[in-house]
């Protein structure tokens, strides 16, 4: 059994990443509130595609936990009945969470595609750690680590929950982005454990220690793009997608914080591109950081020059978290090849 342990981390790996392309689309399309409670969407495991289902009629059966609107509120059944001719507040109570009330079939949908990926790679991380005890007695640490993803994947979970009860704030946004990228680190690391380990590549010290800094500016600048997409997404409230050439007339200094840093990481990068060569210390992976960089960047400069083209904060961000893990997985390379000389 232990030889399909590799393919079934491979899969939890990929549905993380689906999760945070679901994730990205949510934030893209202003769908983050299209389930507005949690874990049901507007009472219901299978969200609700017309107005009327959250509309009291006369003479319809509720059951208890279904969401209502009705005068601008969330309100929330109280126990299954059948209504009568007139609405009695009897039956029901408000949704005390928050006092956001509306409903956006396609926000809703979109939303709650985002939670079915969630808990696909929430069950592929769990079978994943049951069958990481047939490796208990040769390497604890797969065993304990798969099972620290499951619990990191229940607290994501928990933390995507307080983002939607605090209506999106901003730093919950970001912390929910960095502990996905914690998972996909740790996922990368079980991975790299169980694999086999002879390989050509060479350690080189500064080429060690210049990828760390490399993975450290990366993750910064996606705190620093999370942040400024926040204000992308406050700004768009003002002026509507049709005035999406004024989103970046006066930004934040996050921004400029943030397109600086861009320029930073790639020149790191080319450092470490070059001294691989220079060198042959066979480290593959470092072109797909080129790669990726190039498009991370080229995805940046069209949001800026032509006003945010549908799908390009997507992209912008699964190539960031895509770069972070390739970066990562390097330097664990790194560290196995240190390994071996000692």
């Amino acid at each position: 059994m232990k030889k399909y342990f590799p393919s079934i981390t491979k899969t939890a790996l990929v549905l993380v990443y689906l999760v945070i392309i679901a994730g990205a689309v949510v934030r893209m399309s202003g769908s983050g509130m299209g389930c507005p409670d949690w874990p049901k969407c507007f009472g219901y495991y299978i969200p609700p595609t017309n107005i009327s289902e959250l509309t009291w009629t006369p003479n319809r059966e509720f059951e208890k936990g279904q969401v209502i609107i009705r005068g601008e509120k969330l309100l929330v059944a109280q126990e299954d009945f059948k209504s009568g001719e007139t609405f009695e507040d009897n039956h029901w109570q408000a949704y005390t969470k928050h006092d956001y009330a509306t409903f956006n079939p396609t926000h809703t949908w979109v939303e709650y595609i985002n939670r079915l990926f969630g808990a696909l790679a929430g069950l592929a991380c769990l079978v994943m750690a049951i069958f990481s005890f047939f490796y208990w007695k040769e390497n604890k640490k797969v065993t304990l680590l798969s099972w620290l993803v499951v619990f990191l994947m229940g607290f994501q979970a928990w933390l995507g929950a307080t983002v939607v009860y605090s209506v999106l704030n901003p730093v919950k946004i970001t912390v929910h982005m960095v502990v996905a990228l914690l998972i996909v680190s740790v996922i990368l690391y079980i991975l790299h454990l169980v694999k086999p380990k002879i390989t050509a590549q060479k350690f080189d010290k500064v080429f060690d220690s210049v990828l760390i800094i490399s993975l450290i500016l990366t993750l910064t600048q996606i705190i620093l793009g999370t942040q400024v997409r926040q204000y992308v997404d406050e700004q768009v409230k003002i002026v509507g997608y049709d005035g999406m050439n004024q989103i970046l007339v006066n930004p934040i200094i996050g921004f400029y914080f943030h397109r600086t840093f861009s320029f930073v990481v790639l020149a790191i990068n080319v450092i470490l591109i070059t001294r691989n060569r220079k060198l042959q210390l066979g480290f593959k992976k470092i072109n797909w950081v080129l790669w990726l960089l190039a498009i991370e960047i080229l995805s940046g400069i069209s949001m800026y020059w032509y006003d945010f083209p549908f799908g390009s904060q997507t992209l912008h961000l699964v190539i960031a978290s895509l770069l972070f893990g390739t970066q990562f997985y390097l330097i664990l390379e790194s560290k196995t090849t240190e390994k071996q000389i000692v």
